[in-house]
């Protein structure tokens, strides 16, 4: 199959009129794999540098998406209505920031850290608050007014604009340390309202994921790895909490070191607690994954979903391991990073190959894109449906 040879119509402008937030999902997924290879507790075998070149391939791949995402906004503005109209795309608005946010947590994590490289991260991470400002405001604005949404259709993949917010907390707390006193506060107290927003909300949309869960059993097909985006919100959360514990703890000072001690303490705790609720969730994820592999599970973008969230919750695992001591947690961190590293290799083979022929440059209506083929109806035939069952 030739490069770009099932682009729409043959023409290559095409690739920038549908493209899609999807694609960030890979940057999300690439990216926390990088982060936990720098991690692995357990020999020397080169995986410091493994991650150095992942983090690197990374980086250019959301510089290209990000143009091709822009391009699209200037040059077919309409379509890009659309997507926001859209009840399923519009929700990938939150890898973007998400995608970003690995990079931004590799100038602490791969790379040394010089006072050059302190001053790009810090603007880095200021940026990532504004995107996930605009994920988690725009997102469910849209979804309250314009788009169509039902109990019944509804997947895991709400929590995708909910999330960034918390995201950009956890890296709050790996930068706040290195920064002086009166910068340290701003990202630190900045932090903990980001986590605020993000980890209540997720809460909120997890006790409805269960409801619709126990009414209308397992979603679609198409939308089966959506299971596992449930770890999402509580791996950062857990993460935010002790990344923020351990930074009010280095730049705290004075009247507020008191506070300190209490924050590093209740983060370790609840972080404790966000863990072991999604040690039940990813067992979950894990059975319906079995189910559905037996009926038949479609590729589509939705595919990276087996790795960010997996990835952020073993970032926990091994955040616990270091603060706790306990001997569970770092065999079981090590296990989640060699399984996160076997589904990246499986989605990126199938992401490349799609990319190369052009067969994932579809319209946001495609079930190839969205991963939900009745997410392609308009709000408004939603809506007429709904009166007609009404009448």
């Amino acid at each position: 199959m030739g490069f770009l040879s099932h682009v729409p119509n043959g023409d290559i402008r095409q690739v920038i009129r549908h493209f899609t937030p999807n694609w960030f999902t890979a940057n999300m997924g690439t990216g926390i794999l990088a982060l936990m290879l720098a991690l692995f507790p357990y020999g020397h075998w080169g995986q410091v540098d493994i991650a150095k070149g992942l983090w690197c391939i990374n980086s250019l791949f959301f510089a290209l998406f990000s143009i091709l995402f822009l391009s699209r906004a200037v040059f077919y503005f309409q379509d890009l209505r659309k997507l926001l109209d859209h009840p399923v795309q519009s929700l990938f608005i939150g890898a973007i920031p998400m995608g970003f946010a690995t990079i931004v947590n590799g100038f602490f994590i791969i790379w040394p850290l010089r006072p050059e490289s302190l001053v790009v991260a810090t603007a880095f991470w200021w940026i990532d608050v504004i995107l996930a400002l605009i994920s988690v405001l725009l997102v469910p604005y849209l979804m309250f007014t314009s788009q169509g949404h039902s109990m019944e259709r509804m997947t895991a993949a709400w929590l995708l604009p909910i999330v960034p917010p918390e995201v950009a907390a956890a890296s709050g707390g790996l930068l706040a340390p290195h920064l002086a006193p009166a910068a340290a506060e701003n990202v630190i107290y900045t932090s903990y309202v980001l986590w605020a927003i993000s980890v209540l909300l997720a809460m909120g949309i997890l006790a409805i994921l269960l409801l619709r869960l126990t009414l209308h059993k397992l979603p679609h097909q198409d939308m089966a790895v959506s299971s596992w985006l449930t770890l999402g919100p509580l791996g950062t959360g857990a993460m935010a909490m002790i990344t923020l514990g351990n930074a009010d703890f280095a730049s705290f000072h004075g009247a507020l070191t008191e506070m300190a001690h209490f924050a590093q303490l209740a983060g370790l705790m609840i972080a404790l607690l966000l863990w072991g609720f999604g040690l039940w969730w990813m067992s979950m994820a894990i059975f319906f994954t079995l189910r559905y592999l037996r009926e038949g599970l479609p590729f589509n973008m939705g595919w990276w979903g087996f790795t960010f969230p997996l990835g952020v919750f073993n970032a926990a695992t091994y955040l616990l391991a270091d603060k706790t001591g306990f001997w569970v947690f770092q065999p079981l961190g090590a296990a989640f990073t060699i399984l996160l590293a076997f589904f990246w290799t499986i989605v990126t083979r199938k992401s490349f190959l799609g990319m190369w022929t052009g067969r994932l440059f579809r319209a946001p209506c495609l079930s190839e894109e969205t991963g939900l083929p009745m997410a392609c109806e308009r709000p408004q035939k939603a809506s007429q449906e709904a009166s007609t069952m009404v009448s």
